[in-house]
């Protein structure tokens, strides 16, 4: 293995910084709840409105700052990914009568949770196809109460237009002005204007990464996200500007994005390190995706293929591209959010349009998780019943099981429905 280019690792002082930074900030919403928020909003965005929550009117209004095509944009990004959503809940069953002993019927229903709060980034960018990856798939899912927040557009107290009609489009049942650290704080503890909810979803900055990761147990999360990233597996037959333009697609998210190149051929690996290079200067966005990609980017020259599937899994990436000749090793690919197959197949369709979740696991999460989907939303829940029969039949194992571990009153709990039922 050899690096053609290695990014800079972070500090661990710089991730203690942010750690307690945000330890602060969620102990002040718990604290002094809407005062914290309304002073984190006017601090951070400018937004001094004191009402958090978006009137019906302001929805309206949102819709008109619109063209038409736009709504209709969003209604089909929408259409995609509520029918792929739709698709997976069909695969989420419930299990009825299952007998392990004659006399005994188990099972499990699948319960959606109560609320969630879905978090909409729209601090460098309004990320508004992110309010359909949430929000969509929590409602398919029958999440009775679907909340969303986003920040302020800097210096005032809306919410960007788009974002608030895709969040409309998408079907929230509650929509917030508010978002940082603070946001998740709101979601988790609860105030006067917003109440807590079960889980929160949703990518954001390294605050909001931090604060989802302290509240988690107080309330449920998504998985712990952090930068945006990307991990291309390609040989000599994929087109180093295709490539380029892919890396540049994270880079450009923030600073701290990461695009990583693996090839197994040294001439693809300098040809997309020039491509990045000549197409930095198309990009309205280049001073921020040239500051991830020299600082995180990477492109590691490999062996071969037995070395690229080590590698992928290794690293387990947010978005895996596999632009390769032989395909063969697809099966061998196990750790990645989301898979995308052959060089037609571009990983920002999947980030707006495609019908499958772009709210990915990052930083070697996809090791145990998959990314947000209607399951995100569902709670698989076991149920047992046993008649006077089975309950005789399996009594006599669970209190000499109980007695090896010293739980007397486990043990008498299934000895004395042995002597009175």
């Amino acid at each position: 293995m050899e690096y053609l280019k290695k990014s800079t690792p972070r500090t661990a002082q710089e991730l203690k910084s942010v750690s307690d930074q945000v330890a602060a900030i969620i102990q002040n919403v718990r604290e002094n709840g809407d005062r914290a928020i309304l002073e984190y909003n006017t601090r951070f965005d400018g937004n001094t409105r004191e009402q958090f929550r978006v009137t019906p009117e302001e929805i309206k209004a949102a819709y008109a700052e619109l063209t038409e095509q736009e709504i209709s944009d969003l209604k089909e990004a929408a259409g995609n990914i509520r029918t792929f959503a739709e698709a997976q809940l069909t695969c989420m069953k419930p299990l009825d009568d299952f007998s392990v002993i004659p006399g005994s019927s188990l099972g499990h229903r699948v319960i959606p949770v109560s609320s969630c709060g879905c978090y909409v980034p729209g601090g460098s960018y309004p990320l508004f196809s992110t309010a359909l990856m949430l929000i969509i798939p929590a409602k398919v899912a029958g999440v009775k109460r679907v909340a969303a927040c986003a920040p302020s557009v800097k210096g005032t107290g809306s919410i960007n237009a788009k974002t608030l009609v895709a969040m409309d489009i998408a079907g929230a049942d509650e929509i917030y002005v508010t978002g940082g650290a603070h946001g998740i704080a709101a979601y988790a503890y609860g105030t006067e204007q917003i109440p807590a909810v079960d889980v929160i979803v949703g990518p954001g900055n390294q605050y909001v990464a931090e604060a989802k990761r302290q509240c988690y147990g107080q309330v449920g999360i998504d998985f712990f996200a952090g930068p945006s990233e990307v991990l291309v597996l390609a040989d000599e037959t994929a087109d180093p500007e295709v490539l380029a333009a892919d890396l540049l697609a994270q880079s450009e998210h923030d600073k701290m994005a990461k695009g990583i190149l693996v090839t197994t051929s040294r001439k693809l690996g300098e040809d997309v390190i020039k491509a990045v290079e000549e197409e930095l200067k198309l990009l309205d966005t280049e001073e921020i995706a040239r500051a991830s990609w020299e600082s995180h980017g990477e492109v590691i020259l490999v062996d071969d293929m037995h070395e690229i599937v080590d590698m992928a899994n290794e690293l387990a990436p947010e978005h895996l591209e596999v632009i390769l000749k032989d395909e063969s090793i697809l099966d061998e690919l196990t750790n990645f959010g989301s898979l995308f197959i052959g060089q037609e197949t571009g990983e920002v369709f999947g980030d707006y349009a495609s019908g499958t979740n772009h709210t990915l696991p990052t930083v070697r999460a996809a090791r145990y998780t998959g990314g947000v989907w209607v399951g995100t939303f569902l709670k698989v829940c076991s149920y047992q019943r046993y008649n006077r029969d089975a309950m005789h039949a399996i009594a006599p194992l669970v209190a000499r099981m109980a007695h090896g571990e010293g739980l007397t009153g486990h043990a008498y709990a299934a000895e004395i429905r042995m002597k009175k039922l």
